[in-house]
């Protein structure tokens, strides 16, 4: 569960929870900023309860992605996943990387101006939200650590893999092939400069469109870079739903302390 102290809010249009430094709100420690999954734990509070870093001397962020948690279209979830099976990359994973990355400078500012937190910066997420913490990373030169849970490395063998799954056989064109290159942070490992990148990834998760990616981009990295595997985890961090804070899962505790260790090395939390 999330701890009482976390305070839930807005920033500059974009939902939070936000957890206090272990020793007391002080501006000059880290501030790690995370982005949840599309599978579960799919809401920022839930994944705050999966991955609360506890015992980090930091201020703890957990932003939702669009067009999920408070920010679901009309329809919910059926509607959701409507989009992505009319067209995953177009309606879904394309927009949502897109537009968490574009919202973050802002929420960033309000956030600091709000508590006072004028640390340095580290950044995580799990599947689809450390895609958007590697876009972001990309983005920016200021990124001391990020720790990418489950991530989505390269979106084309994501879609593979989905299409198998839910029986879709994606037509890709000029349009979507360009969400593909964007969001193929292998080919951009570069843009990361020497950022810290660690990458946890469960065993049982599809060693195509998740291991494999992940070791390509700790293979090239230009900063200090590796690969965690959690034997028996899949690709989720919480139970079904996800929408919720629930009790945290064994695997989800083995990739919380992965990510608390990075952190710790590199920010000296």
């Amino acid at each position: 569960m999330i701890t009482s102290s976390a305070e839930v809010g807005t920033a500059a249009g974009v939902p939070f929870v936000v957890v206090p430094p272990e020793n007391g709100p002080r501006p000059d420690v880290p501030v790690l900023v995370g982005w949840h999954l599309m599978d579960a734990p799919r809401s920022e509070a839930a994944f705050a309860a999966a991955l609360p870093l506890a015992g980090l001397d930091a201020w703890r962020v957990y932003l939702g992605l669009p067009m999920m948690g408070a920010r679901l279209p009309a329809g919910g979830m059926d509607e959701l996943m409507g989009r992505g099976y009319e067209d995953a990359v177009m309606l879904m994973h394309g927009p949502v990387n897109a537009q968490a990355a574009d919202e973050f400078d802002a929420a960033l500012e309000a956030l600091r101006a709000r508590f006072g937190a004028t640390g340095p910066l580290g950044l995580f997420g799990g599947s689809a939200g450390a895609g958007v913490a590697l876009e972001v990373a990309t983005r920016r030169d200021d990124v001391a650590a990020l720790v990418a849970l489950s991530p989505l490395v390269r979106l084309r063998p994501v879609v593979a893999i989905l299409g198998e799954l839910f029986g879709v056989d994606y037509r890709w064109s000029p349009e979507s092939d360009a969400v593909a290159a964007r969001m193929d942070y292998v080919a951009r490992v570069a843009e990361l400069g020497e950022t810290p990148v660690r990458l946890v990834v469960g065993s049982e998760d599809d060693a195509s469109a998740f291991l494999g990616p992940a070791r390509d981009l700790a293979a090239g990295a230009a900063g200090p870079a590796d690969v965690v595997v959690i034997e028996g985890m899949g690709h989720a961090l919480a139970e079904e739903p996800g929408l919720e804070p629930a009790p945290q899962t064994a695997h989800a505790a083995e990739a919380d302390a992965a990510t608390v260790a990075w952190f710790r090395q590199h920010l000296g939390v």
